[in-house]
């Protein structure tokens, strides 16, 4: 009589260590999943920011290209430029990429020669998503942006 009282006793306490078990399993995949999602995002905006980089430095290039032109005539220093990268070349790398490039200048008068110097500044602006797309844009929009600075001079 005692082993059946006891018996009676026990009854549901696995179902409530089994409702404890899959509740505690349930938030470990949960984290898990938050866990992927942000190495996931942080991956992309790593790969984003390489694009950017390496479109600012093809606006640098571009820009000395036009101030030191290849085949000796005479280049010029534009204010302001900007280059879609992506549409103009055609490169699927770099779709979604935007380049401004500004150049300014400083003439130093020093004996025995003049000398001009040249900044310019290349910023690139890399996104993917829904970036202008309103309010809502914010969940699915990633947008780097990395700058290069070359100096020159003639």
């Amino acid at each position: 009589m005692l082993s059946g009282n006891y018996r009676a006793k026990q009854r549901g306490s696995a179902l409530v260590i089994g409702v404890f078990i899959i509740t505690v399993m349930f938030l470990l995949a949960a984290a898990l999943i938050n866990v992927l999602n942000d190495a996931d995002q942080q991956i992309s905006v790593e790969v984003w920011g390489t694009r950017a980089f390496a479109a600012a430095n093809s606006g640098a290039d571009r820009s000395l290209a036009t101030l030191f032109p290849l085949d000796g005539s005479n280049g010029s220093c534009d204010a302001s430029v900007t280059w879609d990268i992506g549409t103009d070349t055609g490169l699927v790398g770099f779709h979604g990429c935007t380049v401004r490039m500004a150049c300014s200048t400083v003439t130093v008068n020093l004996p025995p020669n003049n000398m001009t110097q040249y900044l310019i500044t290349s910023t690139a602006t890399c996104s993917s998503g829904e970036c202008n797309a309103g309010v809502e844009s914010d969940a699915s929009c990633i947008r780097v942006s990395r700058q290069v600075e070359v100096e020159a001079r003639d």
